[in-house]
């Protein structure tokens, strides 16, 4: 059995700090990046794209709640899949939430930085997005609670903003503009569309990584993602709808920073108000941003401590009980992606690695329930198992539908799945024997 390290980190972590959490990860996907989609399906091609997303949505985290409360780990999908179908399941898995956080992190990077660009043309997007991963890679190693209170203070603002543009723009709804060009590749384009409207809702399962450092997490995690995922769907159909009958629908639909611009063009872009909103509507966006940094952070330092990656980077910090390292070398990875990739290329490669940890999440959840009838599980997944089927079926959807229209991206991320493997056989990592840590799945209070 290999010898792990059980730093602890600390147990502070409320319903209400779950649910800003959860709401803080994803709410960046309200503000931009879901627009691209329109340039494939149209609104209303869109729209069938996001409830069929949506229903993907509510079955999982019905049923991905069921791993978190019963394996309340750090690793989320890593531990899952690492139970369920040992050593290699865990690699997949743990690669594949990776990639989902870590590239998600300069894909909002990249959205803030087109916010400041919009307020003022002469602040270059690369060097804004640098400097907020600084900022917030700081913020994340003062300490989670801490972190934790930032991120519900700021998840307020971008809810209550978005709530208010819902309010500027909804009396100047068109049906006519929304229903303009409503699927101009047919149905077929509904399929490349679907990834943006997975980023609609991508990163919610980042709850999971706070995990151990939740206060009663088999009662409170529950709590966390429900009602987060209930904001996020009224949040996501409202702004999609009302900001698709504004005007032609085609002039926000390759922009960085639509919402905005729908402002400007309902309120006059000299409008004192439009640089109002541009400016509050950096909170979502921040939220998001400094979300994700928690949440790689964690996935870094799970897969650290059971051997997966280097063990420096399990360190966690004594005076802030935060893991530092895991924190500054996820900023390492943002900034390579910044300085290579443009946004839909990274959303692109985050949603292919949520969609194969929400695959290999729900298969984990299919072998546990036979192999391990006796699991605790304090939340049980309704509908089983006809709610993670069709999770598990519209994902492998998506997937395909990637792989077909995104082949060059689907390359890289594969090429860096087959390295990992390599460098995990050769090392004879994947001989790793976990059990203390994840057949016993111990809760530290």
């Amino acid at each position: 059995m290999t010898s792990i390290k059980t730093e602890q980190l600390k147990r502070v972590l409320k319903p209400i700090h779950l649910w800003a959490i959860a709401v803080s990860l994803v709410i960046s996907g309200e503000y931009f990046g879901w627009n691209l989609g329109w340039k494939y399906a149209g609104t209303v091609g869109f729209l069938i794209a996001a409830v069929v997303i949506t229903v993907m949505y509510i079955t999982f985290i019905f049923s991905y709640t069921e791993l978190t409360t019963s394996i309340p780990h750090a690793g989320g999908a890593f531990a899952y899949a690492y139970r369920a179908l040992g050593p290699f399941g865990g690699l997949v898995a743990g690669y594949a939430t990776l990639i989902d956080f870590l590239f998600a992190t300069p894909a909002i990077a990249f959205g803030l930085g087109a916010y400041l660009h919009f307020l003022n043309p002469d602040i270059p997007v690369l060097y804004s997005a640098l400097f907020f991963n600084v900022v917030f890679i700081i913020i994340n190693i003062l300490g989670v609670k801490e972190s934790a209170t930032f991120s519900l203070i700021i998840t307020l603002l971008a809810v209550a903003e978005l709530l208010i543009y819902l309010g500027i723009v909804s009396p100047h709804f068109k049906t006519g503009n929304f229903l303009s060009h409503p699927m101009p590749s047919g149905w077929t384009g509904i399929f490349p569309a679907l990834p943006y409207a997975v980023w609609f809702y991508l990163a919610i399962e980042g709850v999971a990584m706070v995990a151990e450092e939740v206060k009663d997490p088999k009662r409170n995690i529950p709590k966390g993602y429900i009602s987060g995922l209930a904001t996020l769907i009224f949040l996501a159909f409202g702004v999609m709808i009302f900001t698709g009958g504004i005007t032609d629908w085609r002039k926000l639909a390759e922009l960085d920073y639509p919402l905005p611009e729908a402002i400007s063009i309902v309120l006059g872009k000299t409008s004192s108000l439009t640089k109002i909103f541009a400016s509050i509507g950096l909170f979502g966006l921040i939220a998001s941003f400094h979300g994700t940094i928690l949440a790689s952070s964690r996935q870094v330092f799970a897969m650290a401590r059971s051997g997966y990656l280097p063990g420096w980077l399990s360190t966690v910090n004594h005076k802030f009980k935060t893991p530092h390292w895991a924190i500054i070398a996820g900023g390492f990875i943002s900034f390579i992606a910044l300085y290579t990739g443009t946004t839909g290329d990274v959303v692109i490669i985050s949603v292919m690695g949520a969609i194969i940890m929400y695959m290999m999440s729900m298969i984990s959840l299919f072998i546990l329930r036979k192999k391990e009838p006796a699991l605790e599980r304090p939340f049980v997944a309704p509908f089983f198992p006809v709610f993670p089927a069709i999770a598990l079926a519209i994902s492998a959807i998506v997937l395909i539908t990637m792989i077909w229209f995104y082949a060059q991206l689907s390359l890289i991320f594969f090429a860096g799945l087959a390295i990992a493997i390599v460098i995990f056989m050769l090392m004879g990592k994947h001989k790793l024997k976990l059990e203390e840590e994840f057949m016993t799945a111990p809760i530290v209070e």
